[in-house]
This record gives structure tokens, C-alpha cells and sequence, in this order.
């Protein structure tokens, strides 16, 4: 019994120095969740495990939320919306085979972090967010971290950015009912997509443009918001 409150209280001593709130203690924190939550699972893509080591998460969630940025679970960001689970991020970001000249559009810009990753993995990202406030709040995040490939825009999403397409990829981050056939429309040759899809049970769906043909399958279950229309 000793041992084992002595093992018990070294974890608790190192955990708690790795929420020490300073940038060393992010970064061992950011380290914890790649080898924990991704490495020792099914990410493999050495340069999306790289993306999530250099993304400061706790910069995309609310302050009081800082130190729950780097735990394997989602986070509220307000407007009834979440920051997804890291593993999450990592697994759509890997499930898109991204090279470094590719274009990428995002639907549901949410907090800015999966736009920052694929910030990272791609030459340039466009983001649409419908909620006002947080996409304008994600272009102050996203430019205050230094990222100039990535360009938000405060709309509806299901329409996806036709002056930007094709795109080289697509990553739905909110479930809409269906796939949208706007978003399949500018999707270009070879390129791929991963979307949530359902109403309370959700399953992830990768959408590959062959050159015989749309080809789709479904991964894992997930649980994301709904994706939101403007009213018409």
C-alpha cells in the first residue's frame, strides 16, 4: 500500500507540474497528448503527429478552459459549439493523405484549431464558420499565432467556397443528415473528403473522387454538432 501511495503521489506531483500554466508546461502537456492519445492509437502520419506537437490547443479554447486544452475529451467554446477531442483532429487530419501543395476547405471553422493543423499539412486552407462571433474570433486566434495560409469566412458552409474549388480536400467538422453535393461538386480529381454524417448516431464517412467515380465508406462513430443552414 506505501508503494503504491507513493507511485500515486509522484503521478499526481507530475501532473499537476504539467499544468503549471507556463509555455514549457503546454508544450510537455502537447507532448503527453501526442504520445498518449495518438501514438500509442492508430496515427501513424509523422507529419500529423508533428502538427499536433506544434499547435498550442490552449490557444484555441476559452482561458478558464486552458488547462483541460490537451485531455482526450472535447471542450465547450460557446454558441452551444465544441473544440473536438484531439484524437479526433489528428484521425480526420490523417484519413486526408494532405501533401504540403495541397488546398483544403473546412466547414465549421469553430475554435480555428483544426484549421491551424491543417494549417500546418497544407499550402492554403479555407474555412467557412456560421457563427459570427466565433469565426471572427478564430481570424484574431489564427492571425495572432501566426498563420497567414489560413482564410476564414463568416457563412453557410453546406455551399462550401465554388470562387476557391476544386479543393484538394474537404474536412466537415459539424453532421449534416447527408453529404452535401455542393461540397462533392468541388472536390477535385483524387482528392478526398472526411464528414460526419447522422443525426444522434454519426458515422464518418471518407469520400474519395476516383477517376471512375465517387467512392465512399464509412470509418468510425463519432459525435459532432449538427451542421446549421442560414435561413432562407
Amino acid at each position: 500500500m506505501l508503494m503504491r501511495a507513493v507511485v500515486f503521489g509522484l503521478l499526481l506531483i507530475a501532473a499537476c507540474d504539467s499544468h503549471d500554466g507556463s509555455q514549457e508546461g503546454f508544450a510537455r502537456m502537447r507532448e503527453r497528448m501526442v504520445a498518449e492519445q495518438m501514438a500509442a492509437r492508430d496515427i501513424k502520419d509523422p507529419r500529423v503527429l508533428e502538427a499536433m506537437r506544434k499547435v498550442p490547443r490552449h490557444l484555441f479554447v476559452p482561458a478558464e478552459q486552458q488547462r483541460l486544452a490537451y485531455e482526450d475529451h472535447p471542450l465547450p467554446i460557446g454558441k452551444d459549439q465544441t473544440i473536438s477531442q484531439p484524437y479526433i483532429v489528428a484521425y480526420m487530419s490523417q484519413a486526408l493523405e494532405l501533401k504540403p501543395t495541397d488546398k483544403v476547405l473546412e466547414i465549421g471553422t469553430g475554435s480555428g484549431y483544426q484549421a491551424a493543423v491543417l494549417g500546418e499539412l497544407a499550402r492554403d486552407v479555407y474555412t467557412i464558420e456560421i457563427v459570427k462571433e466565433l469565426a471572427d474570433r478564430a481570424t484574431k486566434t489564427l492571425a495572432e499565432a501566426g498563420y497567414k495560409n489560413i482564410h476564414v469566412r463568416h457563412g453557410d458552409g453546406y455551399a462550401g467556397w465554388p470562387e476557391h474549388a476544386p479543393f484538394d480536400a474537404i474536412m466537415v467538422t459539424a453532421a449534416p443528415d447527408h453529404v452535401p453535393q455542393p461540397l462533392i461538386d468541388q472536390l477535385a480529381a483524387g482528392g478526398r473528403m472526411v464528414i460526419p454524417v447522422g443525426d444522434y448516431f454519426q458515422e464518418l464517412r471518407l469520400i474519395h473522387r476516383t477517376d471512375k467515380g465517387v467512392v465512399e465508406r464509412s470509418t468510425i462513430s463519432v459525435r459532432f454538432v449538427p451542421l446549421t443552414r442560414n435561413k432562407r
